[in-house]
């Protein structure tokens, strides 16, 4: 597939790293030579050194046989004006970056696809959800919904309590025939590798274990694995970028009582004037007497968004310390993942990674509508539509010819999340869930296609 990215920062250049890793051929703009340079020393791709609303520039780029555009420079403008400049020269997809979620909310009405672009992203609005959905799930430390929540994608550690512990995955499945799940994928405690699980496998203590699972499957899970769903009501956010203001938007609209607090003065009273349902306090959050002076031992969830990854963590680890059950840190650098777990922070999120996931789905093959990469896991979880010409049409599970690195995790069929087993048939319209190491992604393609 042919993919011109316009805008070689953080964004840019993670999603020009990893379709390149997919073998696509893959066209860079920028006006910043240095970002440039890197990029071309470091990636197997074309750069081409210009401004992305220019016609001579998108010519150049071979923008009439492009497959795919993807506007993500920081300037939501420019953007826009590429997306729609490629498309009236022949692209045939467009994306592009946006920092104004009134777009978003309004697209249907507005019409953006009349004037050429397909779709929105806004890696703000997708970390403020990710945050509410981490809070509404909160034992577990990764969640992914499917259809609403027709299935649910849950991640975990298994502690010493875990019913699971020390059992097979068969061995589960017999003594609790009455369990809606899947286990999906496992990373052992202290290594980098992942399996996918099989009937033999066994789960151990300390595991990173990913189920998917029907909508009642959530509470059983809870109850097996020895985690407690705690109510979060009170949650504390540290930073009012723009990821921060979104999330003490939506959190208000969900009846959370949420504090948040802004170094910058004139920010501070502009949220507070946006937000009026938020308490904002204009202050140092890395200051712990602050943070106590907050009440900070009565949240139930911290979440720290500022522009500092390590402020993040360490205010995180804060306020780890003083007992708060739910911790979540906005962080750049994508090595940190590795860390999380072993830190004691619930849950890092990064927004690279979750503009990517939002954008990989429409390089897939076959009819993808979704698709996630688990966090600090070499796998990832896509959502296929059934055609009738797909291989998998009509055909049981058991009898279709699966790579041993990749599993289906669930099928919704007319709006129900199903766990299907082995004799399940699967039909035209289905929506299939699979997770798969990424060896077997495009044997996967190719049974949808």
């Amino acid at each position: 597939m042919k993919i011109i990215i316009a805008g070689a920062g953080e964004v840019g250049f993670h999603l020009a790293k990893l379709l390149s890793f997919e073998s696509q051929d893959i066209t860079l703009i920028d006006t910043n030579r240095e970002s440039l340079a890197y990029a071309d020393t470091h990636l197997d791709i074309r750069v081409i050194r210009g401004d992305a609303t220019s016609i001579s520039v998108l010519k150049d780029a071979q923008v009439q046989r492009t497959e795919l555009v993807i506007g993500v420079t920081s300037s939501e403008t420019t953007n826009i004006t590429a997306c729609v400049l490629a498309k009236q020269l022949g692209a045939k997809r467009t994306i592009a970056r946006i920092s104004n979620t009134e777009f978003l909310e309004n697209k249907d009405e507005v019409g953006f696809t009349k004037f050429g672009i397909d779709e929105l992203i806004s890696p703000e609005a997708l970390a403020s959800n990710e945050i509410e959905l981490l809070l509404n799930q909160s034992a577990f430390n990764d969640t992914y919904e499917f259809e609403d929540g027709a299935l649910t994608m849950i991640g975990l550690n298994l502690s010493r309590t875990a019913i699971f512990v020390g059992k097979t995955v068969k061995e589960v499945g017999e003594t609790y025939p009455e369990l809606k799940y899947v286990p999906i994928a496992i990373q052992r405690y202290g290594t980098q590798y992942t399996l996918i699980p099989r009937g033999d496998t066994q789960f151990k203590e300390g595991d990173q274990v990913y189920f998917t699972t029907a909508e009642k499957g959530v509470d059983q899970i809870y109850k097996l694995s020895g985690k407690v769903k705690d109510d979060i009501r009170n949650v504390m956010i540290l930073g009012g970028s723009n990821i921060g203001k979104k999330t003490a938007i939506d959190l208000c609209k969900s009846r959370f009582n949420v504090k948040l607090i802004e170094n910058n003065k004139d920010k501070a009273f502009e949220i507070a004037d946006d937000v009026p349902s938020c308490l904002v306090i204009n202050g140092d959050g890395r200051n712990v007497e602050l943070l106590q002076e907050e009440s900070i031992t009565e949240m139930d969830a911290f979440i720290a968004v500022t522009g500092n990854s390590e402020t993040n963590i360490m205010s995180c680890l804060v306020a780890k310390s003083k007992g708060v059950k739910k911790t979540i840190a906005l962080v750049e650098n994508m090595d940190y993942f590795q860390l999380s777990h072993s830190i004691g922070i619930d849950t890092l999120i990064n927004k690279k990674l979750l503009a990517a996931n939002h954008i990989f789905r429409h390089v897939r093959q076959g009819e993808v509508v979704a698709m996630t990469r688990l966090n600090n896991m070499n796998a990832e979880l896509l959502e296929f539509i059934v055609s009738a010409s797909s291989q998998v049409c009509d055909k049981r599970i058991k009898d279709i010819d699966f790579p041993r690195s990749a599993i289906i995790g669930g099928v919704i069929r007319n709006g129900e999340g199903i766990i299907a087993l082995g004799d399940f048939e699967i039909q035209q319209g289905d929506r299939i869930v699979v997770c798969c190491l990424p060896q077997s992604i495009k044997k996967v393609e190719k049974l949808f296609v």
